[in-house]
């Protein structure tokens, strides 16, 4: 019996920013946006995390996802890297790429407040 490895992330918190909408010039769009996810601890610790989202899940994140918006998230992790342009250094950072996005909370939390 073979063992096969998994990497599955699912996160529920708030989103941090709107997302940031890309339309490439391959046809693909990507969002990103950052998700906070309280600890369950007294101290009220938080985590942040990058989310990457693509084609049809990054359309529905930019329409309706808001700072402060409850979502739920389900995806793999990975690793952006780079070459730090003013050390030269290689510098790397977690990014949960989306692969599911369920938009949470009540009726209230999805009004869009009135001026």
């Amino acid at each position: 019996m073979t063992q096969q490895a998994i990497n599955l992330v699912t996160l529920v918190g708030r989103a941090g920013r709107d997302p940031e909408v890309k339309y490439l010039d391959t046809g693909s769009v990507v969002a990103n946006f950052s998700v906070a996810v309280d600890r369950p601890t007294k101290a009220k610790e938080t985590d942040w995390f990058d989310l990457e989202l693509w084609e049809n899940t990054a359309e529905v994140a930019a329409n309706h996802v808001r700072k402060g918006k409850l979502i739920g998230v389900t995806g793999s992790l990975t690793f952006q890297t780079w070459i730090d342009k003013v050390t030269g250094e290689e510098r790397s950072k977690p990014v949960i790429k989306v692969k599911r996005l369920d938009l949470l909370g009540s009726k209230k939390d999805n009004e869009q407040p009135t001026d």
